[in-house]
């Protein structure tokens, strides 16, 4: 059985998880301005100012490459971790 993870699945499943957040919070954040965590946003994403369209396409950019970011350091160790694990069974 392989238990070895797809970066590609994993890349863009996690890229898709934290763009869809990010453009919830931004519309949470619309709705509900006295709760607005915009400026969490303004620490992580540079560049990300709010809010105008450019800012809002490079926050979601930026979340997008986040999701891949993560995908390229997590799957390599996991599936170099998993099959060592194979491997001494």
């Amino acid at each position: 059985m392989n238990k070895r993870l797809s970066l590609s699945a994993i890349g863009h499943a996690t890229s898709l998880f934290l763009l869809i957040t990010f453009v919830v919070c931004v519309g949470f954040d619309l709705l509900f301005p006295g709760h607005a965590m915009y400026e969490a946003w303004q620490k992580l994403l540079p560049g990300f100012h709010w809010l105008s369209w450019e800012s809002f396409f490079i926050g979601a950019l930026e979340s997008y490459s986040y999701g891949w970011y993560f995908a390229l350091i997590w799957v390599p160790i996991y599936n170099y971790i998993i099959v060592r694990k194979t491997n001494d069974d």
